[in-house]
């Protein structure tokens, strides 16, 4: 063997395990699309045609308020159209049946009630035509409310029946890492008795999520602990906001602590196939506040995504106008210099953009999450850069199906 080759042999051996642990630890983008929302009903108000009846209340305040919306979107028609073509066809994305705060305290025999009805009824909207992602926020495991978790669990998922593609469990107020460990055994445990796996996601919404007593960063040992059952961590506004110290008056998005945290979410799940998602906003476009609230959520919709968190959390009809105009505005406006940075990039050809591959990759990236919420059309997406969706998807190195 010559100089070369022995050299080579050395550093393959001295690297293996790192080799191992960085693709172990860092396996890539998840496979499949991303929910641009997570809508969050209290159990008690889900039913059947809940999916329908909010679409049709979201739809229904857009036209009753047309030139109001136009107003707050730039007066885009277009854009308007896409939105009510949205309400109209997916009004929901991603539904969270929750069992926590928005379900409130109830009395044993009521929440296993609640429970048992909710997954029947989840298993008939599944039977219509549900939204792709679906799930429910059990309680938390803080001792006082682990066993009324897991039983909610279970008497829930008895009545579904099995583990539907695109289910997912939140878990929240998340305060150490064994909680992590503990979700990934109870999913273990439960799936010897459904159909489909269980995947969680963490609710990152006390500072004990970020930061652990010995001044460990902890987001990153859940990825970890998980064991692969862990698909998003999402902000939680308004808990970690208090849990802070904040006053009532300037919790919100947009706070540098909320970035703080949000920041250190983004570096412990980046390369994990962990996804992120931001939090909500409690400042609903109802009532006389109907276009402040959709301006507010407008912006803070927009600044999510400019930050690189393509998920967020709404809480009422209402928000779903803005999220789709905010998501697809965002997407459209970016569309034309992304393309044409592609087209450029792809062909070799003179550009005032030295574009890297790793710039190359989040360009295709752009574009695919803008085809996977509809933004983007494919055909105009193949026209404007030149080159097939399979080869986006390439580029972007996003593996194609999964959830």
């Amino acid at each position: 063997m010559d100089h070369l080759g022995l050299l080579t042999a050395e550093l393959d051996e001295l690297l293996a395990d790192a080799d191992a642990a960085l693709t172990r630890h860092y396996p890539g983008e998840r496979a499949g699309r991303q929910p641009v929302h997570t809508l969050y009903l209290p159990a008690d108000r889900f039913h059947e045609r809940a999916v329908e009846e909010l679409g049709a209340a979201a739809e229904q305040v857009v036209v009753d308020h047309t030139g109001e919306f136009l107003d707050v979107i730039g007066d885009d028609e277009d854009l308007m159209a896409r939105v009510l073509a949205k309400l109209r066809t997916e009004p929901i994305e991603d539904l969270r049946i929750d069992f926590e705060d928005g379900y409130g305290d109830h009395a044993d025999d009521e929440e296993d009630a609640t429970a048992e009805t909710a997954g029947r009824a989840l298993a008939v909207l599944l039977e219509q035509g549900a939204p792709p992602f679906t799930g429910i926020r059990i309680r938390s495991f803080e001792p006082a409310t682990r066993r009324r978790s897991v039983r909610t669990l279970l008497r829930f998922l008895d009545s579904l029946g099995r583990v539907p593609d695109g289910f997912v469990i939140t878990l929240p107020k998340v305060t150490a890492i064994e909680q992590v460990e503990a979700m990934a055994l109870a999913g273990e445990h439960i799936e010897r008795h459904f159909e489909g796996r269980l995947h969680f996601e963490v609710q990152v919404e006390t500072p004990q999520s970020v930061l652990g007593p010995d001044g460990r960063v902890l987001l990153a040992p859940m990825v970890s602990a998980a064991r692969g059952r862990l698909t998003a961590f999402h902000y939680g506004t308004y808990d970690y906001s208090a849990a802070c110290g904040i006053a009532a008056g300037q919790q919100a998005l947009d706070h540098p602590a909320a970035d703080h945290a949000k920041a250190v979410m983004q570096m412990a799940a980046a390369g994990t196939g962990v996804r992120l998602s931001d939090g909500s906003t409690n400042k609903l476009p109802v009532g006389d506040q109907l276009v402040p609230g959709w301006r507010e959520h407008l912006r803070l919709v927009r600044r999510s995504l400019e930050r690189g968190f393509y998920q967020g959390w709404d809480l009422h009809p209402a928000q779903l106008a803005t999220r789709y105009a905010a998501t697809y505005g965002f997407f459209r406006d970016g569309f034309g210099s992304a393309a044409e940075r592609l087209r450029t990039y792809v062909g070799r050809e003179d550009s005032s953009i030295l574009d890297e591959p790793a710039t190359a990759r989040a360009l295709s990236d752009f574009v695919v999450r803008g085809i996977d919420c509809g933004a983007l059309d494919r055909a105009e997406v193949v026209g404007a850069t030149g080159l097939s969706t399979e080869t986006l998807w390439a580029m972007a190195r996003r593996p194609v199906g999964g959830a």
